[in-house]
């Protein structure tokens, strides 16, 4: 994972460290905007790992050709599908309250792009994730295959049900709103396991939510900021 090798349908020929000033420009700009949002959060820095993780993944590798001078900005962006590549600030929120660990499994619903899938690969064992959409979870898998992230699995499917075969998870995060907790990734969520998913509300607005399962079973749900995510959708 210290060189870039992207397939020529997504990259010029860089290098990974031709984008680290931006890179660490980018971290700077998340770890401001998690201090401005500690009220939220309940914290007020990301876990150094999460740091060095966010400083290491190349962004720029997971977006379209087109949006590369944008790739460091903190904001989303389109990778084609009517899906986007989420905000980095949201992946680092996302990432920092699944409090993955080195050894960690965790499951990821809607692969979209790969970034999120290699940012959690730099902090667990790990990471399976499935897309919907079978262009976007094969050009996620090509992808993450060419930058060395060996410990991520892709599968193309419907994610509502999860992966039971690898279940249970340390961790499960979803990358697209849903109506609500859906049941089968409670079950495959391990005790003492954590699940983030943003979740619609009945007023139509998007929040992302914190699943912790307790040793006994029983959830503790936790509000944690506003967002707006793509829909999860169903075969």
């Amino acid at each position: 994972m210290t060189a870039l090798n992207v397939p020529p349908a997504f990259a010029d020929e860089t290098t990974v460290d031709a984008y680290a000033a931006a890179r660490a420009e980018l971290v700077r700009e998340i770890q401001l905007e998690v201090r401005a949002t500690r009220s939220y959060l309940g914290r007020d820095e990301l876990d150094p790992r999460v740091i060095a993780a966010l400083g290491k993944v190349p962004r720029h590798a997971f977006v379209p050709l087109q949006e590369r001078a944008f790739a460091y900005d903190n904001r989303p962006l389109p990778i084609g599908h009517g899906q986007t590549i989420s905000q980095p600030y949201i992946v680092a929120i996302m990432t920092d309250l699944l409090d993955v660990y080195e050894g960690g499994r965790v499951l990821e619903i809607g692969t979209g792009s790969g970034y999120q899938a290699a940012v959690l690969a730099e902090l667990c064992a790990a990471v399976y994730s499935i897309e919907i959409v079978a262009p976007l979870g094969e050009q996620a898998r090509t992808q993450l295959k060419q930058l060395g992230y060996d410990n991520v699995h892709v599968k193309i499917g419907d994610g509502y049900g999860g992966w039971p075969e690898q279940a249970p998870f340390d961790g499960i995060i979803v990358t697209a709103a849903a109506p609500s907790v859906p049941e089968p990734l409670i079950e495959q969520l391990r005790p003492g396991g954590r699940m983030i998913i943003p979740v619609r509300q009945p007023t139509g607005f998007e929040t992302l939510m914190l699943i912790e399962k307790a040793a006994d079973g029983t959830l503790i749900e936790t509000e944690i900021v506003p967002v707006r995510f793509v829909p999860l959708t169903r075969d």
